[in-house]
């Protein structure tokens, strides 16, 4: 693994309706909704992160903690950009923030978890109950 403090990356979207708070249920207005912005802000980590993992293994989000600065109408483009600012072992801590064209939206932490993808999934699927009950 090759992650190291000052990894960086980004992700971007044009606002649709369906990324608006209207459409995702977190308010009334159609601008872009904060869950929106944070999905974007986990993809930029996602991204950033992904290349740099071994075969077999993946990353979780497990922690978020952002500020929502401005609105933003559709039409325009929101991008999200990440800097690791901590590594310990599995765990990474990014900041975070988004940009619409006319300046800061958003910002605040991001913490993800490396994963073996097959383990974390078996886990997961583990905790379905059994579909044959006699």
């Amino acid at each position: 693994m090759s992650i190291e403090i000052g990894l960086n990356g980004f992700a971007e979207k044009v606002v649709t309706y369906d990324l608006t708070a209207a459409a995702v249920g977190s308010g009334a207005q159609e601008v872009f909704a904060t869950p929106a912005m944070i999905a974007l802000m986990e993809t930029s980590a996602l991204q950033a992160m992904t290349p740099h993992l071994e075969a077999g293994l993946g990353s979780v989000g497990t922690r978020i903690d952002v500020t929502h600065l401005s609105a933003t109408p559709m039409g325009m483009t929101v991008r999200a950009e990440c800097e690791a600012i901590e590594v310990d072992r599995k765990r990474v801590v990014f900041s975070v923030k988004a940009y619409d064209e006319a300046g800061l939206i958003g910002e605040g932490t991001h913490e993800r978890f490396i994963i073996d993808v097959e383990k974390f999934m078996a886990k997961s699927l583990s905790k379905k109950p059994s579909a044959a009950k006699e």
